[in-house]
């Protein structure tokens, strides 16, 4: 990869992807770009550029100033959020991937897409989902992801984009907060095992939903760019996944570190019925043979990492008020 642009960047995904995008290309070659509001919070050397999706303008002058020639368009708005701000979210992650699709036209970009679990419904088989399945989403969220899948696809045949991406499960991270997703609690959980030692989950205890930590979803995506187009029959997107979990079963493997930890349910209506309309877990074998995707994490592995790192970083984040 060349001059790389990553919109989004101060996000859960955009955080850790531009770091390791930035190591392993340079510091030089990688912009980041979100809103102007999130760049405050960012303590990265790198070039960071305040900037809306939505400003065609913009965005476009930024592509050809640095002359990026791959970007990783991030900027979304995500399930939970999209459920209570419909028509918003619809304006912001369609009218954002429209921008990025004609600005990649223009100037002969390649693009990764993130889809999402979210991109099935309930007609969708609920376990083992294969690569090419009915999709029919009852959520905004859900809706927004088929539609860029398809119109990504569009700018391949029609216009030559190489435009790639995956359907991600949902995403554990102990560096940056989710924002918005139905699968947040298995972030949360974690967090509230070591602070706390409990946690209140507004999933039921047996909602199986595919996982993944957040080092193979950053993984996936520099992959899935870096493989050689010749050999993708698939590319608007594949399905990956890493383990299906519950809340109740991430609570056992957490007792096995912190055994005192105790798990409590109060279900919330909304994230709970968009839940139940996502499958239990996804078929991967078209990003296997592809691509050779290969997870490093399950949740045994996942579990002792994330406890580990993140006890770290509560305790560097105490010692830091304190003074």
């Amino acid at each position: 990869m060349g001059k790389i642009l990553v919109t989004g960047a101060f996000g859960q995904i955009g955080s850790e992807l531009t770091q390791a995008l930035r190591e392993k290309y340079g510091l030089e070659n990688v912009i980041a770009t979100d809103l102007k509001r999130k760049l405050d919070s960012s303590h990265d050397s790198g070039i960071a550029l305040p900037v809306d999706c939505l400003d065609f303008d913009t965005l476009n002058k930024i592509v050809k100033t640095y002359g990026i020639d791959c970007i990783f368009h991030l900027a979304s708005i995500l399930s939970a959020v999209a459920e209570e701000k419909p028509q918003f979210a619809w304006n912001v992650n369609m009218g954002c991937l429209y921008n990025i699709l004609e600005i990649a036209r223009e100037n002969k970009c390649r693009i990764f897409v993130p889809s999402s679990i979210a991109s099935f419904g309930p007609l969708t088989q609920i376990n083992d989902v294969p690569q090419d399945t009915t999709q029919r989403p009852t959520t905004m969220y859900g809706i927004t992801k088929v539609a860029g899948e398809l119109l990504c696809d569009y700018y391949y045949k029609k216009y030559k984009v190489d435009t790639r991406g995956v359907r991600y499960p949902g995403l554990i991270s102990y560096k940056t907060l989710p924002g918005g997703g139905t699968t947040d609690y298995a972030v949360e959980i974690y967090y509230e095992a070591l602070l706390h030692k409990k946690y209140v989950c507004y999933l039921e205890e047996k909602t199986y939903l595919d996982m993944m930590y957040m080092p193979d979803a950053i993984k996936a995506a520099i992959d899935l760019m870096e493989v050689d187009s010749s050999g993708l029959c698939h590319r608007n997107a594949f399905n990956i996944t890493a383990m299906s979990v519950s809340p109740e079963e991430i609570a056992a493997e957490i007792r096995k570190t912190i055994p005192e930890f105790t798990i409590e349910y109060n279900i919330d209506p909304l994230r709970q019925s968009i839940a139940d309309s996502w499958p239990n877990n996804l078929d991967d074998s078209a990003a296997k043979e592809e691509w050779s995707w290969n997870p490093e994490y399950d949740l045994q592995a996942m579990t002792k990492d994330m406890l580990s790192k993140l006890s770290d970083k509560l305790k560097s984040e105490a010692i830091f008020s304190i003074k």
